[in-house]
């Protein structure tokens, strides 16, 4: 009885423990999808202060500034991308942020691509801004440098946001951050903005402000003075016409203060039963809208413009229709544009076929001035060498020339991939352009309910447009968006994922028709630029400016200027018109009651070609078609036998 209890009272004392070990099961079970739970719904709690705080001691740890060579920055969007200043061989990239469809990482790395050696540098500072996206800056205008302002971060699963409003003059020549503490009343926090610059001022306008229940647009214009240091926050008269609230807009610099274009807000207008989002050139009251011509402007929206002589330069694009609350169907652009700016015109720009009847230039792995610059003084070196060795100048072509060990390294540098049709659609590019040549930076592109952020950059001779250069391209990572509401979807669709995948399971996307459905990222959509009504902020201009039905009269008017010929180059067309641009300049000076001999013979040539070049530039697009047309038909450079040297009448003049 004895051995029967106490084979009970074990059996009892096993079976509480059994249960035991169950309930702790139970219990860790329990904290474990507590959280989970807690970090899917990225609570509002997260202290983003404290984060930023952390960021800032660590930036601390530098304690001067260092600059170093690296790889290529990693995939990011909403970064900035300018040209320097200071020097026409430097491009720098600040900030930004990437997105993998689960958790947002935000960066303050500053990178220098050097153009001339194809390499990146790292620079790091302990005044380096904190981590951002979204923020803007521009050129210092008369007072050099570069100013930037503002921008967002957010927690990793962006269930809550911080904004900036803090404002930083960086050095290009010496890769300094100064944090400008302005007097009196400044522009307040916000993201999405532009800035531009004008004479002595920064000017800024619009952007938008996020918060736990909505997302407000801005529509305020500030200026800031170099000079004075201190914003000033104008306000319009009512009478006045003014752009409506909007972020992402295009934002240039103008004679007359700065011209904007277009822009995203969060405002829903009815097309044909169809609902879409800031349309196409959509009313000041954005009630209805319109789509645009393919063919003759860029995409609605998601365009980005950079300034090049007069025009705005732009790439890529997406257009948006709302078909219901679930879903957008979107149409994404590869498209080049230049917009005369003075015209409010559109000229697409295509690539062309490098010439055969031309010699080949031995800088043409540089773009630009500094290549054509280069040809010419490798073809006096040669020129010098045949004489000094006593033959012809036509043999002097194959003749090998000494170069100093600087440009023998530069011919190291490895052999770039030149594409002849631009790169793959997108939308929100980084571009910039540095003597005359366009860089592309990243870029965003949608598939499904998955977001691609391009790993890349090209660039594009604006004055040759003979191709597209790879500098660098990775393969974009994969979307690890979470995918929990659609599991049924992807079961009953895996086979067509499959097809759509590659063996390292990164998306096919030359083949692939986008069709976007919403994403459940918060901010998806808050930042996409989508094309308006075009507006010029300048106190000298009106809005007839921006007609856009072709004026005969304004073309007339602009007739009576010299005007460029197919196969001439700047310079060539300045020769053989300094005399009537110098006219042209001084009856401009006495309009503005400036008598022309207060200024020297150089100032008076400096100017004269500088309205040369700008007109030279203005017609570029509709020379290039006439001289593609001219080359089609077999027809090289005409030149008036009037324009040449030593020309003359008589029986052999037609020779």
């Amino acid at each position: 009885m004895a051995k029967d209890k106490k084979g009970k009272s074990e059996g009892k004392k096993a079976k509480l423990a059994e249960k035991k070990a169950k309930q702790e099961k139970k219990g860790e079970k329990k904290e474990k999808t507590k959280a989970s739970k807690a970090n899917d719904s990225d609570a509002e709690d997260v202290d983003l202060d404290a984060v930023l705080a952390e960021y800032a001691k660590k930036q601390e740890q530098f304690l001067k500034v260092t600059e170093t060579p690296c790889e290529p920055p990693k995939a990011r969007a909403s970064s900035t991308l300018i040209a320097s200043p200071a020097n026409d061989n430097e491009l720098f990239l600040f900030g930004g942020e990437y997105f993998n469809g689960a958790l947002a990482t935000f960066f303050n790395d500053l990178y220098v691509y050097m153009i001339s050696r194809d390499e990146w540098r790292l620079v790091t500072s302990p005044n380096t801004p904190l981590p951002r996206s979204g923020h803007a800056w521009c050129r210092g205008g008369n007072s050099g440098g570069v100013y930037l302002f503002g921008g967002e971060f957010s927690s990793p699963k962006q269930g809550t946001f911080y904004h900036y409003n803090d404002f930083w003059r960086f050095e290009p020549s010496n890769r300094e951050w100064t944090r400008i503490e302005s007097k009196g009343k400044t522009p307040p926090a916000r993201s999405g903005h532009r800035m531009t610059y004008y004479k002595n001022y920064v000017i800024l306008f619009g952007g938008f402000q996020d918060t736990s229940q909505q997302t407000k647009y801005l529509a305020d214009l500030w200026v800031y003075d170099t000079q004075n240091f201190i914003w000033h926050n104008p306000t319009l008269p009512l009478a006045t016409q003014k752009p409506d609230a909007r972020s992402s807009f295009s934002f240039l610099p103008h004679d007359g203060g700065a011209v904007l274009y277009g822009g995203y807000s969060r405002v829903k207008a009815t097309v044909t039963g169809k609902q879409t989002k800031g349309g196409g050139q959509a009313q000041r009251n954005m009630g209805t809208s319109k789509e645009a011509s393919k063919c003759t402007q860029p995409s609605p929206s998601g365009t980005t413009m950079a300034y090049h002589k007069g025009r705005g330069i732009t790439f890529g694009g997406v257009h948006d229709v709302e078909e219901s609350e679930e879903g957008i169907d979107s149409e994404f652009f590869n498209n080049l544009f230049a917009w005369n700016i003075e015209r409010n015109r559109y000229f697409p720009l295509s690539l062309r076929k490098p010439r055969t009847n031309q010699k080949k230039a031995q800088g043409e792995g540089r773009g630009g001035r500094r290549g054509r610059g280069q040809a010419n003084e490798d073809e006096l070196l040669r020129n010098l060498a045949a004489l000094q060795a006593g033959t012809s100048l036509a043999d002097a072509e194959d003749m090998d020339i000494d170069k100093p060990k600087e440009e023998s390294d530069e011919k190291d540098l490895p052999v770039k991939e030149v594409l002849m049709e631009f790169p793959h659609a997108r939308f929100n590019a980084q571009l910039t352009v540095q003597d005359d040549v366009l860089y592309i930076y990243g870029g965003t592109f949608e598939k499904g309910d998955r977001e691609f952020t391009f790993d890349e950059m090209y660039c594009v001779d604006l004055g040759k447009l003979d191709g597209v250069k790879q500098i660098f391209r990775r393969e974009p990572e994969n979307w690890l968006g979470s995918e929990d509401g659609d599991s049924e979807e992807d079961d009953s669709e895996g086979d067509d994922d499959e097809e759509d995948e590659d063996e390292e399971g990164d998306i096919k996307m030359e083949d692939s028709k986008p069709f976007y459905t919403e994403s459940t990222r918060k901010s998806k959509r808050k930042d996409k630029a989508s094309i308006s009504e075009e507006t010029l902020l300048s106190p000298t201009a009106s809005v007839s400016t921006f007609d856009d039905t072709p004026d005969e009269s304004t073309n007339t008017a602009e007739d009576n200027l010299p005007h460029p010929r197919p196969f001439e180059s700047r310079r060539d067309f300045f020769q053989r018109t300094t005399n009537e641009w110098q006219e042209v300049l001084m009856q401009a000076l006495r309009w503005k009651g400036v008598q022309p001999e207060t200024l020297n013979v150089k100032e008076i040539k400096t100017r004269a070609f500088e309205m040369s070049e700008e007109k030279w530039w203005d017609c570029r697009e509709e020379i290039t078609a006439l001289e593609d047309e001219q080359e089609a038909a077999g027809i090289g450079e005409v030149v008036a036998l009037a324009d040449r040297e030593g020309a003359a009448g008589g029986v052999g003049r037609r020779r």
